[in-house]
């Protein structure tokens, strides 16, 4: 896994990731309202609608949040703020490639705040497509494994057409081209292995190793910095720290 997928398998295995619900909530109603704009307001059509509600049930989020996500992406809601998808790329601590994605309904606001985190923690915001070109758009399946066999999960992924599998520390990732994803998340619940969570992520192509504590250190707050912002959705990075190193902050 890289470093960043690693950081997430450690939060996600200790129930740490956005462990601030209104950011949660926020979070999924947008994603959710993305996914009903794009494809229209029935789970049963729009495979991707379907997957932003399984998600969003994960986590919690009431069923009242989510109707008002649907109507709002679908067009039935009129009194809802427009929400715009942005991405902003740039360079962290230690030279590491990172990717920022939002979703927002105040763009000034989002650059402001995703600017002033780059610059204060090190890094420097670059142009668009400066760094995109290291990663790769694929979907993503997390599983914690520690009561599951992993080796009946990873064979009932590659049955349903995944591309690859990673698995560290209880965790495993399975991956999928963009538009495999909701097939292959659906074949392995009907074997009986429910993911944690199902999206598509930007996956770096190659990982820059950190091997110093403190580079490493800093690498880490500046990524949990940009997650706290209500508008950032995910954030992609390609460095990769060893089980050592991660230990040890």
């Amino acid at each position: 896994m890289s470093g960043h997928s690693k950081w997430h398998s450690i939060k996600h295995k200790k129930g740490a990731a956005d462990a601030a619900r209104g950011k949660v909530f926020t979070r999924h109603a947008n994603l959710i309202t993305i996914a009903a704009r794009q494809g229209g307001g029935d789970p049963d059509m729009n495979p991707a609608l379907r997957l932003a509600i399984d998600n969003a049930k994960k986590e919690n989020v009431p069923n009242a949040n989510i109707e008002r996500a649907i109507k709002r992406g679908s067009g039935e809601s009129k009194d809802a703020a427009e929400i715009f998808e942005l991405t902003y790329e740039g360079y962290g601590p230690g030279g590491t490639a990172v990717i920022v994605e939002c979703l927002t309904d105040n763009k000034n606001r989002t650059l402001t705040n995703v600017r002033t985190i780059f610059n204060k923690r090190g890094g420097n915001l670059g142009e668009s497509g400066s760094v995109a070109w290291m990663f790769e758009r694929k979907g993503v399946i997390t599983m914690n494994t520690e009561e599951k066999d992993p080796d009946e999960i990873e064979l009932a992924a590659i049955d349903a057409g995944a591309a690859d599998t990673e698995r560290e520390d209880g965790i495993m990732q399975i991956y999928t081209t963009p538009n495999e994803l909701t097939t292959v998340a659906d074949s392995l619940k009907n074997a009986g292995f429910e993911a944690d969570q199902a999206e598509v992520l930007l996956v770096p192509n190659q990982t820059v190793n950190i091997e110093d504590e403190n580079t490493a250190k800093k690498i880490l707050d500046f990524i949990d910095a940009i997650e706290e912002d209500p508008d950032v959705s995910n954030v992609s990075g390609n460095f990769d720290i060893s089980d050592e190193l991660m230990e040890k902050i």
